[in-house]
C-alpha cells in the first residue's frame, strides 16, 4: 500500500514533518509513506489553471490519485490549516476529475500549544469531506506541547509514537475497506 504524505510546514526543523518521518517509520509492513514536496507548486491563480495545469500540478493531481491513501501532518496557523497545503488542495481540487474523490485519509497535527493543532485538524476535515475524502475518524493524533515530544528532529515521546503508530494501522485497515 502506496500512502501519500502532505506536510502542512516547510520550516526547517518542523515538528510536521518529524511527525510524517515517524508515521513513515511506525507504518504497518507493506505501507509506505512518500512525501510530497508541496513547495513545487505554484499559488493557485485561476487564470493559470485556464490556460492549463503546469506541469508541477499535474504530477501533483497524479500523485494524488495513484495513492492509496493520503496522510497529512500540518501545524495549526490562526486556527486554521497553512496556505501550502490548502494551496495544494485548490490545485488538485480542481475539476476535471478531481482526485481527492473517494480517497481515504488521515490527519496529524503537532503545535506548540496544549490542543497540538485541534482547530487546524477540524478544518482541513471540513475541506476533505466537501472533496468526498473519506478521514478516518480516530484515533487522533494532535500532538501538543511539541516541543517536549521532539528531540533532534524525531518524534521521541514514547506515548505518542505509539498514539501514530496505531493512527497509521487505522488507516491502513480503513484504505484497505
Amino acid at each position: 500500500m502506496r500512502l501519500l504524505g502532505l506536510c502542512g510546514s516547510t520550516r526547517t526543523g518542523s515538528w510536521n514533518r518529524a511527525l510524517l518521518d515517524a508515521a513513515a517509520e511506525l507504518a504497518p509492513a507493506g505501507v509506505t509513506i512518500e512525501p510530497w514536496d508541496l513547495r513545487r507548486l505554484p499559488m493557485y491563480d485561476d487564470d493559470i489553471r485556464l490556460a492549463g495545469f503546469p506541469a508541477e500540478v499535474v504530477a501533483f493531481r497524479e500523485a494524488v490519485r495513484a495513492a492509496d491513501g493520503l496522510v497529512f501532518a500540518t501545524p495549526e496557523y490562526n486556527r486554521s490549516l497553512p496556505t501550502i497545503l490548502k494551496n495544494a488542495i485548490d490545485w488538485a481540487s480542481r475539476a476535471p476529475d478531481q482526485p481527492f474523490n473517494g480517497k481515504k485519509a488521515a490527519i496529524m497535527t503537532a503545535s506548540n500549544g496544549a490542543l497540538g493543532g485541534a482547530l487546524a485538524n477540524h478544518h482541513l476535515r471540513q475541506v476533505l469531506v466537501y472533496l468526498n475524502v473519506f478521514v478516518l475518524p480516530g484515533p487522533e493524533v494532535m500532538v501538543g506541547l511539541s516541543p517536549t515530544k521532539f528531540k533532534d528532529g524525531r518524534l521521541a515521546d514514547e506515548p505518542t509514537r505509539e498514539a501514530v503508530r496505531r493512527h497509521m494501522a487505522a488507516l491502513a485497515s480503513f484504505a484497505r475497506a
